[in-house]
């Protein structure tokens, strides 16, 4: 089942850069949910807690899912 997605949100873009062609959106009901959506995809909405929303903030920062973001090969020239 599909959440419900309350009328006039702000959809916050998670980048600044213009060209990007696909990225994430991001927004906040004020009653304690955050909701997330690609752009690409805006009918495909997941809704979390502000709480455990913070806590990926938090998680990000401290570097706890670098171990997902693939390195570049040896002697690749970047």
């Amino acid at each position: 089942m599909a959440p419900r997605v309350p009328e006039g949100m702000t959809w916050i873009p998670a980048t600044d850069d213009p060209t990007l062609p696909e990225y994430l959106e991001i927004a906040f009901d004020g009653n304690g949910n955050v909701y997330l959506r690609e752009n690409l995809h805006p009918e495909k909405v997941v809704v979390t807690t502000e709480r455990k929303w913070e806590a990926f903030v938090l998680g990000v920062k401290a570097g706890e899912f670098d171990h997902f973001v693939e390195e570049p090969a040896q002697g690749a020239e970047g």
